[in-house]
């Protein structure tokens, strides 16, 4: 009976760290993807919050510039007639 570790259990060994490696660095990588991809999320939702804020500014402005060609105009209008 021999003493020591047969091949076969050696390759065993060698196919586990083998595999664990690969999963190891499939999971750092999937990691990484998905920290980049989150990165270019939370950039489009900043742009989008911004394009939000901007679009409610133009509308406010828009009801103002209707607010005086509708109202403010035609008083000015009727006031120079008089």
């Amino acid at each position: 009976m021999s003493r020591g570790v047969s091949l076969s259990i050696a390759l065993l060994g060698l196919m586990c760290a083998v595999i664990v490696i690969l999963l190891a660095i499939m999971k750092i990588f999937l990691s990484s993807q998905i920290y980049y991809e989150s990165r270019k999320i939370n950039e489009l939702r900043q742009e989008a919050t911004a394009l939000q804020a901007e679009h409610n500014m133009l509308n406010s402005h828009i009801e103002a510039l209707r607010f005086k060609n509708r109202i403010t105009d035609p008083i000015f209008v009727m006031n120079q007639e008089e």
